[in-house]
């Protein structure tokens, strides 16, 4: 037994269910695991698990076989299409989609500009800095910076209350930190940072007070509340806001009344003297309620796959406030572009140039490091170029590691690329172009010379260029503002390079067909990308066309990421997302925090990055909690996902059969032997007690099924909604087994909680 509710990982080790979703990853074992090894019936679970086309390795692929492609049924179709080009389906959408028609369903969806998002717009209302530039973000969460200048008296007091009352407690407590360090004991000598004992001592006083506070508020109209806040004298206004004062009910329930300004003002006295880091909380949330709400799901699906591609990591100094523009501006703006244009965007947005260290980058032979045309005695200085980016926009976003360049043309692009930089971080401006930092001159890169004006001339084998970068400036050369063209021919020649098309046609096989792509799409894929010039709409069009994309063999055979299970989750149950936050909070938990993806490369997105013993634990854990009403204050109706699977059209007639003896529909045929025999019962109730029936005589049967008819009948329901690709027997059983293993007290509710959460967790849910 591993299900243990309430106490879900007390007993979970490598149980059942978890050995039929993990096995398909190559895991050490530990003591714990070694102890609930799989046994036989585990084992085979494990093995149907790998042959649904989960890899061991995705870093190093081997060439998928060619094999006779079997097609996909119309249903089936639109399950994959739903599945791969939107976070889940949700209930009823398979039929709506056929009603529709794919096509138009497609063409729809490749236009999000024409479809309707109302239901998301409200949810996003408490997000206001989502919207704004990076400028207009630091007046709502100052930076240290900002603060130091206000409290240095370089700069003034903003005039709206609320942005003054954030910034008269944030320099207060920068005040603090400067005089604390300041202080000296008797021998003059720094003064020791307070014991343990004083600290949680001083913690428990602060407690107290904010305690206090909470309950002078709480008794005001809720329209007066924030301005009492910002009248409190700073020392109790840093005590009421500072975070693990308040308890978690009582910030949740003053936060609950306070309009979106109220709250960034609070969010923005929480914490350290820097509350840029706010920033990144408000569009992680954005983030998962557009994952789970958004109608348009195909812009959405692009935009985390162009963002992951093209990865910045938003703690990295200003990019806490260049990271929102950079989603929303260049990377949601160009998802459904072309590929050269988006390539251009990410180059010219600061995120990328702070992030990968382009705006620190030097031309040696430039202006800003000494060099003077009219004296060419002029000693130059030290500094240099930052190859960073040079490396990853080939490496990382073009031709890919194998893609035919040297370490001379990193070299030559950083030297290409220098003067892309940003106008001043510190203040939020934009990208900036600086000719004075510009390495001026042609530059022979990648069999081409481009000159500063953007000509380029490919050069023949064999063919020789004197370069003059690197051997000193002419007198007649120095950069100008027409110099960025040199920067922007190169990244064209990228773009269109056939091994950049071969690349990122990789890529987006890979993403939506398998781990593991067939080379016959891929060389498809690079043939459309070269005759369309790389417009996105076209190669998806050329996915969702492909045999392979709409065959057997590539069905239902991508394991989700975090991100991509929680969101499905959401919506695979038309559960409303109430607290975006602690769903922030749980992706980080299973390994993905949203936008902290340090390296360059961005998130694995394949199979075996996201299967492992903690991995599905985690989903275990997050499915119970979810479906028993114990995740985050978050509401969820388990009936009335059970009664939207029976009432969608498609399925109301297949379940009405049942009672005439046919077998459940989406049944593994070793699933139908656990059936009752024909006409041995009939459908009068859905989710049996814990004896095994569901209190009627009339349920009564000779079923070798260890559940009543009327809970198998729940459970395939659930299974045909949520998941709507075929279960597996093992899968059937395991689940079968759980069920049996409740508390004698268990309620029939109690029991469709169960059954959801274990069909959330079952190895087929973790599929798309």
């Amino acid at each position: 037994m591993f299900w243990v509710p309430g106490n879900f990982t007390a007993k979970i080790g490598v149980g059942a269910l978890s050995a039929a979703l993990c096995a398909g990853c190559v895991l050490p074992l530990s003591a714990q695991d070694a102890a609930a090894a799989p046994d036989a019936m585990q084992q085979r679970a494990a093995k149907t698990f790998v042959m649904k086309g989960a890899p061991r390795s995705a870093k190093k692929p081997m060439p998928a076989k060619p094999a006779a492609l079997t097609a996909l049924n119309p249903r089936e179709r639109v399950v994959q299409l739903l599945d791969r080009f939107t976070f889940g389906p949700r209930p009823g959408e398979v039929d709506r989609v056929l009603a529709q028609g794919e096509d138009e369903w497609v063409a729809q969806q490749l236009d999000p500009n024409s479809i309707k998002d109302d239901v998301l717009y409200r949810h996003l209302g408490p997000y206001p800095t989502i919207n704004m530039q990076a400028a207009q973000a630091l007046e709502v969460y100052p930076d240290r910076a900002q603060v130091g200048t206000v409290a240095d008296g370089k700069g003034p007091m903003p005039t709206d209350p609320l942005r003054a009352a954030v910034y008269e407690l944030q320099v207060a407590k920068l005040t603090k930190e400067r005089d604390q360090k300041k202080l000296l004991d008797a021998n003059g000598q720094p003064k020791a940072e307070p014991s343990e004992e004083e600290k949680a001592a001083q913690k428990k006083a602060d407690q107290a007070t904010a305690s206090r506070l909470f309950g002078e508020l709480i008794a005001m109209p809720k329209n007066q509340r924030m301005d009492a806040v910002i009248k409190m004298p700073v020392d109790d206004r840093i005590i009421l806001t500072s975070n693990g004062n308040l308890t978690g009910d009582q910030r949740n329930m003053l936060l609950a009344d306070f309009n979106p300004k109220e709250k960034e003002a609070f969010y923005a006295m929480s914490g350290q003297v820097s509350s840029s880091g706010n920033m990144a909380r408000e569009l992680a949330e954005a983030r998962v309620l557009r994952d789970i709400l958004t109608e348009r799901q195909m812009q959405q699906v692009m935009s985390d796959f162009w963002f992951n591609h093209f990865n910045v990591y938003v703690g990295k100094d200003s990019d806490q406030w260049y990271t929102t523009s950079y989603e929303r501006d260049v990377i949601r703006a160009h998802a459904l572009d072309t590929f050269p244009k988006l390539l251009v965007a990410t180059a010219t947005s600061p995120a990328m140039m702070v992030y990968l260290d382009n705006w620190l980058s030097i031309g040696p032979d430039s202006i800003a490091n000494g060099v003077n045309p009219a004296n060419p005695k002029s000693k130059k200085g030290n500094k240099g170029l930052n190859e960073n980016y040079g490396r990853e926009v080939m490496e990382l976003h073009t031709v890919g590691v194998n893609g035919g360049y040297t370490q001379a043309d990193v070299t030559a692009l950083s030297a290409i690329l220098t003067g892309w930089g940003v106008d001043n971080v510190q203040k939020g401006s934009g990208f900036l172009f600086d000719p004075k930092r510009h390495e001026p001159g042609p530059k022979v890169w990648f069999g081409y010379v481009i000159d500063d004006h953007g000509n380029a001339h490919k050069l023949a084998p064999n063919e020789k260029y004197a370069s003059t970068f690197g051997q000193g400036m002419p007198l007649e050369e120095i950069a100008t503002a027409d110099s960025m063209k040199q920067g922007l021919t190169a990244l064209n020649i990228l773009a269109m390079s056939p091994q950049t098309a071969h690349f990122i046609s990789t890529k987006l096989a890979q993403y939506f067909v398998a781990d593991n792509p067939p080379s016959a799409l891929v060389d498809r894929l690079t043939a459309t990308y070269l005759a369309s010039q790389g417009d996105i709409k076209t190669l998806l069009r050329t996915i969702i066309a492909s045999p392979e994309f709409n065959s057997r063999q590539y069905f239902h055979n991508k394991v989700k990421t975090p991100e991509e299970f929680l969101a499905s989750a959401f919506r695979a149950t038309a559960t409303d997302p109430q607290n975006p936050g602690a769903l922030v909070n749980t992706v980080r938990t299973m390994g993905m925090p949203l936008y902290y993806a340090l390296p360059p490369t961005g998130y694995y997105l394949t199979a075996d990055q996201w299967m492992n013993t903690t991995a599905l634990v985690d989903r275990l854990n997050f499915a119970y909690q979810l479906t028993n009403g114990k995740y985050a204050n978050q509401k969820f109706d388990a009936p009335n996902v059970l009664a939207m699977g029976l009432l969608t059209p498609s399925s109301a007639g297949e379940f009405a059969a049942y009672g005439a003896g046919k077998p459940l529909p989406g049944a593994a045929p070793a699933a139908a032997k656990i059936l009752p025999p024909p006409g041995t019962a009939k459908l009068v109730g859905l989710v049996a007690t814990p004896s095994g029936t569901n209190g009627s005589a009339s349920a009564a049967t000779t079923s070798t099924s260890p559940i009543s008819p009327g809970t198998q009948v729940a459970m395939h329901v659930l299974e045909a909604t949520m998941i709507g690709a075929p279960v597996s027997a093992q899968t059937n059983q395991l689940i079968q087994q759980q069920l049996v293993s409740q508390p004698a007290n268990a309620t029939p509710a109690d029991t469709l909680n169960l059954l959801t959460a274990l069909v959330m967790g079952a190895p087929e849910f973790q599929l798309r």
